[in-house]
This record gives structure tokens, C-alpha cells and sequence, in this order.
């Protein structure tokens, strides 16, 4: 089994190195590629990548090319795991916005906006090339933003399932709490990607008893503190929301915390300098336990359950996954992306029937849909006028002065990017 993983010089990827070398009976992969073109860093990571599969035991092969056609050629599934303008690019997502009043972050607003457009078009090359080369892989893409980048994908015929971390970080902090194994916890988790709820979790599977009043009950304020909302909000909604619904639920007080601090892009660039350092020292050969500071908590452990299942193998056979909706949420378009349960298996991702959603989610998630469709049209087609009305749409923004002062700043900071522009 070939899989090849773009952007693999990546910091992510010692973590996802660790789970491939961990769970190798549910996924036997024989050859891993890891592509990038910053040679340096692919180097270090690739390094220390071939000194963990020895270390414990993994029979595999990793090899590391800048040659994305035959790094891909002939793989199983391609896992997409790259930043367009890398760190550099996340920074400014972070900061222009908040010269508007709007809420500077990487997947979502005006920063998700701009990553978008950047990303789309490159993603969508790499995967007609992936097609040609192997025309039955499978691409898995844990690139933000992931619903549109997915949609995307989808749209262009391609064999394409997104992944977020945020569910199976949500079923190991809850499964904790209950004291139960993570594989007994099974979550109704319902939006999109960057905009979810967990609207009831279960023991045992789909149609195990729902727990989650007592959940909320006996560990409320833990879930709250986790999340940096107030527990009175997450007790009135009586359901779990992502951490991202902060932006939304809290937007001023948000922005007015983003303004006093340095970017969390600064604070990772400064991490993954220290991680590289490590990564750099021929006697690492695990994962260092910094690394969980970087963000994509058990990313491996879903990439991994989510490619065995794809491939026919040992996954699990309800995983948390970005979609196609195909009527799952009547209100939405049968072509969104939607961030449900599905059953995973080679033919795909088939999602969970859902129960009927409350309208004071069902509206945010019509709402970021209807903005999702904007914003794919101008990662498409490109334009000014394009941009101004995605972020007019976006609910973080929807102010005319404020859309117009984005449009302007997003295009000055993204003209390298944008071959429109």
C-alpha cells in the first residue's frame, strides 16, 4: 500500500508518522512519500520521520521528493496537508481583519476567505494531476479550509473526503471525562467544517443512549473552560459547540483579545522553529512532546482510521467526515460539504440520517453555506467584486464599510497568490 502526503515537510507531520508506525495492523502501508518543495525542511522531517518507523519496527518505506507527479504516482490515497504562503500568509489572515473590527483567523471570516483563495486553485491542480497519475487514489484533505477545499474537490469529480480533528478531540475529552473507552463514545455531530455541534453523545454507537445531559451536568464546566465560552452559554444551549462558534457567539470580546496579543501565527512560527531545531538531532526518534502544542490533536489517528476504511481495511465504520450533503440537511443544496457522521467504507463516505436541527443552528449553517457558496466562486473564477460579495455574505462580517476595507486588504495582501489579481 502507497500513500503519499503533500506538504510533508510539514511540522504536522511527525504526528501522523507516529500513527502510521502505531496502528500499521489497521493500515499496512508499505510505501509513504512524503512532497514538498522546501527541501530543507523535508530533509529534518524525513529524517526524523524514517528514525520513528525504525524505532518502532515499521517495515515500511519513506521516501521524500519535491517531485509532486511521481511522489504521487501509483498511490492508494493522497493526504493534502498544505499552506499555500506558509506562515507568513497565516499572519496576515490573522491581523488585517482586525483593522475592520472583524475577528482575524485562518479558516473562517475574512482570513478563511483569503486562505481559500489561495488555496483552492492549487489543490485543485495538485488533485488533476493525482488523476492522472492514479486516476483510483483517493484524496483526503486536511487543508483549510477544509469544507471549501473539499467542496472543491468534489465538484471537479474528484475521489475526495475531508478531515477535521475536532470530533475525535471532542470523543477522547468526553470519553475521559465518562470514563469509558473512546471507541464507546459516539458522537451526533452535525454543521460544517469550523462550525459544528455536538448535539447528543452516545455509548456504544448510532443508537446507544445519549449521555450527554449527564455530561453537561456532571462536567459542565469543564466542557466550557475547554471551549472558552461561559458555562451559562453552553448550559442554555444544552449542546457541545465547537470551539470556533467562539468567534460567532463572542465575536466583539474576541477581537478585542485578538488585539492585545501576538498572533497565534507568530506563536507557531516561533514553535516550529524550536521543532525543527529538534527535529534536526539524529538521536530524536519520537515525536517530541512539544509537537502537541502545534495543534491537530489525534490528526493521525483519524487519518489513519479514515484511510484504512477507504481502503478497505480495519477502520472504523462511523467516522466524522466532509461530504457531500445529498439531502442530509433538507435546508442545504445537495452539493455542500457538510461535517457529519458517515459511514466510511471504498465506496466513499455515505452520511447518517440526521435528526430534524434546531433553527438557531440550522440558520448559522444556512447562513455559512450560502458564504461558502460566494467564496468557492471567487476562489474559481477570481474578481473583485466576487471577493466583496463573499465577505458581504460572511456573518462575521456583513457590513458594507467593513466588506469594502476587507476586499481592499485581502486583495493588497494576497497579489502574489492570486494570478487574477
Amino acid at each position: 500500500m502507497k500513500l503519499a502526503v503533500v506538504g510533508g515537510g510539514s511540522t504536522y507531520t511527525p504526528e501522523l508518522i507516529d500513527g502510521f508506525a502505531r496502528l500499521r495492523d489497521t493500515l499496512p502501508v508499505t510505501e509513504l512519500v512524503l512532497i514538498d518543495p522546501a527541501a530543507e525542511r523535508l530533509d529534518l522531517v524525513g529524517g526524523l520521520a524514517r528514525r520513528i518507523f525504525a524505532r518502532q519496527g515499521h517495515p515500511g518505506r519513506i521516501v521524500t521528493t519535491a517531485d509532486l507527479d511521481a511522489g504521487v504516482e501509483g498511490a492508494d490515497a493522497v493526504l493534502l496537508q498544505l499552506r499555500v504562503g506558509g506562515q507568513a500568509a497565516r499572519e496576515q489572515d490573522e491581523t488585517w481583519p482586525l483593522e475592520c473590527g472583524c475577528v482575524g483567523q485562518e479558516t473562517t471570516g475574512a482570513g478563511g476567505l483569503a486562505k481559500a483563495l489561495r488555496t483552492v486553485p492549487v489543490v485543485l491542480d495538485i488533485a488533476e494531476r493525482v488523476r492522472r497519475t492514479s486516476p483510483d487514489a483517493w484524496i483526503i484533505d486536511f487543508t483549510n479550509p477544509v469544507g471549501i477545499v473539499t467542496r472543491a474537490l468534489l465538484r471537479a469529480g474528484h475521489k475526495a473526503v475531508g478531515l477535521c480533528n475536532v470530533a475525535i478531540g471532542f470523543q477522547r475529552k468526553f470519553a475521559k471525562l465518562l470514563g469509558v473507552a473512546p471507541a464507546e463514545v459516539h458522537l451526533d455531530h452535525v454543521g460544517l467544517n469550523h462550525l459544528t455541534w455536538e448535539t447528543g453523545v452516545r455509548l456504544g454507537g448510532p443508537e446507544g443512549a445519549d449521555v450527554l445531559p449527564r455530561l453537561l451536568a456532571e462536567h459542565g464546566e469543564a466542557v466550557a473552560a475547554d471551549l472558552r465560552m461561559p458555562r451559562e452559554l453552553v448550559d442554555r444551549l444544552g449542546v457541545v459547540p465547537s470551539y470556533y462558534l467562539r468567534y460567532f457567539y463572542l465575536h466583539d470580546e474576541v477581537v478585542r483579545e485578538l488585539g492585545r496579543k501576538p498572533s497565534r501565527a507568530a506563536e507557531v512560527a516561533a514553535m516550529e522553529r524550536e521543532l525543527l531545531a529538534m527535529y534536526g538531532d539524529p538521536a530524536l526518534d519520537e515525536k517530541p512532546a512539544l509537537l502537541a502544542k502545534r495543534g491537530g490533536a489525534y490528526y493521525s489517528e483519524a487519518a489513519v482510521d479514515l484511510a484504512a476504511s477507504l481502503l478497505g481495511g480495519g477502520g472504523s465504520p462511523y467516522q466524522v467526515v466532509n461530504t457531500s450533503n445529498n439531502g442530509t440537511l433538507p435546508f442545504l443544496p445537495d452539493d455542500a460539504v457538510i461535517e457529519v457522521q458517515a459511514a466510511v467504507g471504498a465506496k466513499g463516505a455515505a452520511p447518517l440520517p440526521v435528526a430534524p436541527l434546531d433553527p438557531l443552528y440550522a440558520g448559522l449553517v444556512a447562513h455559512v453555506t450560502a458564504y461558502e457558496d460566494l467564496a468557492l466562486d471567487a476562489a474559481l473564477r477570481g474578481g473583485r467584486e466576487r471577493v466583496f460579495r463573499a465577505l458581504l455574505a460572511h456573518p462575521l462580517v456583513g457590513q458594507y464599510a467593513a466588506a469594502e476595507g476587507l476586499t481592499d486588504r485581502l486583495l493588497a495582501h494576497n497579489r502574489e497568490h492570486l494570478a487574477w489579481a
